[in-house]
């Protein structure tokens, strides 16, 4: 919370300004507030609120316009003191349980819907990481001869999710080798969180290098940092809404327009902010990353809103880009509810 105080009129004024101006993307004037709200308020004693806000760095004034417009400072005061109660409108809260229980049984299916509604729902980009699996407890591994050298290696974790590798083995395989190496490995590593089981495999299977087995345990000891690791950032995120956020009135500009195509084009960036764990720390429902708050310059003209969801021992990352000139009450709203209406799902699917 910006540790600055305002006088309960600047903060009216603050609040309506953002509203204002979220509501209609333009400047906002005295006059307009003095119309618009019934505040008791002159339009001269509200031009001068709007100067002294601007004078401590709440609001901007733009070019020659007559009217200020929020400062990423002023945004933030307003998400942590002057919004809105976070809501969503009993028929939007129906909407998403209703589609969320249709008939969609892959993990994958469901997290590319959850996205899609989000968007929908928020008409700005949703994004919706896959779980990380670095803390993920594995549960057994399972070994599936393709053909004479190459195996597909089945990964199942605690939390029901699945992950498949195919591997190359340089020497023909034979399928008690197979099973025997399946078991061992089972045997070695079930229980164990796939940044121990990187760490330490080496350790745990140097006992098996037995000649019919070397070439097996060989390969899963040059490919363990690929077996058990996250899936790569460009694959682990569903980006949804392009569409729906390239209709925000930002975007006429060219500039602002090759700024965004540019972001989605880029999903390791975003990828990489909704899953910083540092900023899990403050025990926040939900994290909001306002302009310049975010690290990366590529976002210093948007707002990230994200969540965490959860299946088990392993998180993802529910969340929104958009224009910082955002409904961050709905949003907030969205995005909290959807995240724990996907956990919910990912719950009853891998049960």
């Amino acid at each position: 919370m910006d540790i600055f105080e305002l006088t309960d009129r600047e903060k009216v004024i603050l609040r309506y300004v953002v509203q204002q101006f979220i509501l209609t993307a333009n400047p906002v004037g005295s006059r307009n507030i003095s119309k618009r709200y019934n505040i008791g308020l002159s339009p001269a004693t509200i031009r001068n609120i709007m100067s002294d806000l601007e004078e401590t760095g709440f609001l901007d004034h733009p070019h020659t316009s007559a009217g200020r417009v929020p400062t990423d400072r002023g945004y933030r005061f307003y998400v942590d003191s002057l919004m809105d109660p976070p809501e969503l409108a009993i028929d939007e809260i129906t909407k998403i349980e209703n589609t969320l229980i249709s008939n969609v049984s892959e993990t994958n299916d469901l997290i590319e819907l959850t996205s899609y509604i989000l968007s929908e729902l928020t008409n700005q980009l949703a994004c919706i990481t896959y779980p990380k699996f670095d803390n993920a407890e594995l549960e057994k591994i399972q070994l599936v001869s393709l053909s004479s050298n190459r195996i597909l290696v089945i990964i199942t974790v605690k939390s029901g999710l699945i992950k498949t590798i195919t591997l190359e083995i340089t020497k023909e395989i034979k399928e008690d080798s197979l099973k025997n190496i399946q078991r061992i490995l089972n045997e070695r590593l079930s229980g164990l969180q796939f940044s121990e089981i990187r760490k330490s495999f080496s350790e745990r299977l140097k006992e098996y290098s037995r000649d019919e087995l070397k070439p097996i345990i060989r390969v899963f000891l040059d490919s363990v940092d690929k077996i058990f690791s996250n899936i790569p950032a460009k694959s682990r995120a569903i980006l949804s809404g392009t569409t729906n956020v390239l209709k925000q009135p930002e975007f006429t500009d060219h500039e602002n327009l090759k700024g965004i195509i540019e972001l989605i084009e880029n999903k390791d960036v975003i990828v990489h902010l909704m899953e910083k764990d540092e900023r899990r720390e403050d025990g926040r429902l939900v994290n909001i990353m306002i302009g310049t708050e975010n690290e990366d310059e590529q976002l210093s003209d948007f707002s990230l809103i994200t969540k965490d969801y959860n299946l088990g021992e392993v998180s993802g990352t529910v969340g929104v880009i958009g224009p910082k000139r955002m409904q961050y009450s709905k949003i907030v709203a969205a995005v909290v509810f959807v995240a724990e209406s996907l956990s919910k799902e990912l719950k009853k699917k891998n049960i």
